[in-house]
């Protein structure tokens, strides 16, 4: 065993608990000794093996190989690991990625053998960790009461977490740290400024600034592509750099954590050495502020890589590195009135990632998030997304229950989109599974798949034609990946394992149980084909026009590089996206053709029967159309369409052109306005239920046709016989003069209207009714020129007659102006000449 650790002083405290609860949570700062000390610690009061879990590859394989040497020995005694693609068994403990656990606890809910499971790094609050957290606690009340549970974290609110666990008995450990000099930028970077060349001359002023006091300087950036870009910045220095990321070889990744050797080292990481990891000599931090994290929006569907500020946590996480060994350094790089700013805490994975993993999971388990202990509950839009992915891809049937095709993605260690297309294409799907899984190694090449697929198939042929930069340990990582899931399927499929399922079939008039029928296996698939297995929702079909834009089948858009050679393709699946919500950029893509995707993808493809107003065209189109989600793949005539939709097409067309108002038409509408109970008859109210208009529209397919339809029949037939009679009752369409002759009203203003000469109306002593309202007359001259309007013609006979007659006689001499005209009979006619 190594010196003593601050993590020594608690450890009785903590295996008291344990002993007495079963359960228990320590915090404890980075380099308190957590990771190395605590499952050496329980060894002997543990009935079985330990699990511990980490959150990264790189942290599980150190934390091993530390444990082993405190006992002495090399990994694969006493100490094992296992992570996905590697696995060095150890007969007490094992340390795992926190994706092993769950596999483990779903094939065994008991987890046999498993005395005890530690949670570390538990404050990432990655996915894995709190499902697998949910899982084994459930399966502690129901199966394992003896199984002990262990959480331990340097940064998190820890009593949350002691709540969720039945009140576990806490434990904190004050650690021991050096104190620690914080230096901020004296104003905040400019902006569009380069991170990386910041990063940089920060790192550079750092070095020269401490170069006394030496130790190695650790700078935290927040990914592989600025790491490389400061490590060539720093090249050619008096210290030596190194990286440390994810991706890297175990080879890489073991020198970046040894000691350092006679010059100084400069170690340019990730987040992944915020934590767990141990990097000798530390004694100066350079913080570049950023993190980078996987953002899903849940209504694209899509992830993307966001580089975000990091949070006050992360922040003081790293600054820590710099006192563990001796008084250190932290430079950040960013203005110190800036920390304000800073979030508290990132937010925890599930709340912000892609949800399919865990739907599927949950579905396997039986179980509902809210049954289960997670300490933030999984948002629900995006877990809703979740499951109707993957009962798009035959993972759950109508009732969100998981199918045997689902089963069957739950043990395959992969993404269940690539699990399906896996499952449904068999062991020829590895390669491309393996590298969709992975990072892309092709580093500032086309967007085309199959350049990575061929570079897999003979990185050194590829190598010599091809001017990309070619990630070789990123694809020998990727080739190993790829024969093993090759024969992981292919054990499956000789084992008698049943085939998977179709895709659910997308019918307007039925809907089939996705479990059901045959899958669409073929002999030999196309990139592009196996890719659309995984990608339904993303096969694009290329825009009209130059610029190369495409219309993905979930319905969002999407564009790529104009001299990308995936440009002119007309179809292609969009593998890899930027996430953009309005018009993602596409960054990996293949390309495929329509044969393949109406054979796999045959059950999807809708028959549309379109029948609608074309505004751009003025016209009624009726269209037989095939379509696979948003994509139109044919579309032809409708020669046969019915009736009852060509006329609501055409009501939609006057809909947006408006009603063709006659005058007649427009009489009739004011007269139904003033009866009662036959409805409104404004143009909103008589398009918004424009039912009434369809006999009339059936055979008007034009614009034109449109506009020579007489609205008096519709109308007419809209109020009915009864509405026709209270109208005919009640505001009549005519005056009758006392001549016979019908004289329209107008109904346009306030107040009934007619116009008519003033002959006409000889002999009539009372005024003229309709529907109990006086008419309003305007009287005309026999040269048809106003002469007077009354609402009152008795009294006109009685007063201005007189006036009128007196000015009229001398000017139309010929018509009859009689003293009474209430006495006289009425005529139209003048008198002969001459009389």
């Amino acid at each position: 065993m190594r010196e003593g650790l601050p993590i020594d002083e608690v450890l009785p405290a903590l295996r008291a608990a344990l002993a007495a609860h079963g359960r228990a949570v320590l915090v404890a700062p980075p380099g308190a000794g957590k990771t190395t000390r605590v499952p050496l610690a329980l060894l002997d009061m543990v009935a079985g093996r330990i699990l511990m879990l980490e959150p990264r590859r790189l942290a599980a394989r150190a934390a091993a190989e530390r444990l082993a040497e405190d006992l002495g020995e090399a990994p694969g005694a006493c100490v094992g690991y296992r992570m996905r693609g590697e696995t060095v068994p150890g007969r007490r403990i094992e340390v795992v990625t926190e994706g092993i656990l769950t596999r483990m606890i779903q094939s065994d809910p008991g987890l046999e053998g498993v005395g005890c499971v530690i949670f570390d790094e538990f404050h990432e609050r990655s996915l894995n960790a709190d499902l697998g957290l949910a899982l084994v606690w459930e399966a502690r009340a129901a199966l394992r009461e003896d199984l002990m549970v262990l959480v331990m974290s340097a940064t998190l609110d820890a009593g949350p977490v002691a709540a969720l666990l039945g009140n576990a008995p806490l434990i904190r450990s004050d650690g021991r740290a050096f104190p620690v000099e914080t230096r901020w930028l004296p104003r905040p970077m400019a902006p569009g400024a380069r991170l990386a060349d910041a990063a940089a001359r920060l790192i550079a002023e750092a070095e020269a600034e401490t170069r006394a006091t030496g130790g190695t300087i650790l700078a935290f950036l927040p990914g592989e592509g600025e790491i490389r870009r400061v490590a060539g910045l720093l090249a050619g220095g008096d210290c030596e750099v190194m990286t440390l990321f994810g991706a890297m070889e175990a080879r890489a990744q073991r020198a970046a954590l040894s000691p350092p050797g006679e010059r100084r080292r400069i170690v340019l990481a990730t987040a992944i050495a915020e934590t767990s990891l141990t990097i000798p000599a530390v004694q100066v931090v350079v913080d570049a502020g950023r993190a980078r994290r996987a953002r899903f929006d849940p209504g694209s569907g899509m992830s993307r890589l966001v580089t975000e500020r990091v949070s006050r946590a992360e922040a003081e996480q790293r600054r820590g590195r710099a006192g563990r060994v001796a008084p250190g350094i932290c430079y950040r790089m960013w203005a110190r009135a800036e920390e304000g700013a800073l979030p508290g805490f990132a937010p925890p994975e599930i709340a912000v990632a892609d949800l399919a993993g865990l739907a599927l999971e949950l579905a396997a388990w039986g179980a509902e998030p809210g049954g289960l202990a997670f300490l933030t509950a999984p948002p629900e839009a995006a877990l809703a997304e979740a499951r109707a992915l993957l009962a798009d891809l035959g993972a759950l049937d109508r009732a969100g229950r998981i199918t045997a095709h689902g089963r069957d993605l739950v043990r395959l260690p992969l993404h269940p989109r690539l699990g399906h297309m896996l499952s449904v294409a068999g062991a020829g799907a590895a390669d491309l599974a393996a590298l969709l899984n992975d990072r892309d190694p092709l580093r500032g090449a086309p967007a085309d798949v199959a350049l990575r697929l061929a570079a897999m198939r003979d990185p050194g042929g590829f190598a010599a034609g091809h001017p990309h930069d070619l990630d070789r340990a990123a694809l020998a990582r990727l080739r190993d990946e790829a024969r093993r899931l090759g024969r992981l399927i292919a054990s499956r499929d000789s084992g008698g394992a049943g085939r998977p399922p179709a895709p659910p079939r997308h019918r307007a008039d039925e809907t089939a149980n996705p479990a059901e029928g045959d899958p669409p296996r073929r002999a030999a698939l196309s990139p592009g084909a196996m890719a659309s297995l995984a990608y339904p929702d993303r096969i694009g079909q290329r825009r009209p026009g130059e610029a190369p834009r495409f219309v993905l089948s979930g319905g969002k858009g999407a564009v790529i590089g104009p001299a990308d050679p995936l440009a002119a393709a007309p179809l292609i699946v969009a593998l890899d996206l930027d996430g953009d919500p309005r018009e993602a950029r596409i960054r990996l893509a293949a390309a495929v053709d329509e044969d393949d995707l109406r054979a796999l993808h045959a059950a999807r493809i809708e028959e549309v029967r379109l029948c609608a107003w074309s505004r751009r065209e003025g016209r009624v189109q009726a269209r037989l159309q095939e379509r696979l989600g948003a994509l139109l793949l044919s579309d032809r005539a409708w020669t046969k369409a019915p009736a009852p939709a060509l006329a609501r097409a055409a009501l939609e067309g006057l809909r947006q052109d408006g009603l063709p108002w006659t005058p007649a038409a427009l009489r009739l509408r004011a007269r139904i306005g003033l009866v009662d109970g036959l409805g409104p008859v404004d143009d909103a109210a008589l398009l918004a239920d424009g039912d009434w208009l369809l006999p009339w529209l059936d055979q008007r397919r034009s614009l034109a046709d449109l506009r020579r339809l007489d609205l008096v029949e519709p109308l007419m037939a809209r109020i009915g016989w009864d509405g026709q009679q209270r109208l005919a009752r009640e505001v009549p369409a005519h005056f009758v003069t006392p001549l016979g002759r019908k004289v329209p009203i107008d109904y346009d203003h306030e107040t009934p209207s007619i116009e008519l000469r003033l002959q006409e109306l000889f002999g009539v002593a009372r005024h003229p009714v309709v529907g109990g309202r006086p008419l309003r007359i305007s009287l005309l001259s026999p040269g048809g020129k106003p002469l007077q309007v009354t609402s009152d013609l008795p009294g006109f006979w009685a007063t201005s007659y007189a006036d009128v007659r007196k000015e009229m006689r001398g000017r139309y001499p010929r018509h009859p102006w009689p003293e009474d005209p209430v006495a006289a009979d009425p005529t139209t006619r003048a008198k002969p000449r001459g009389s």
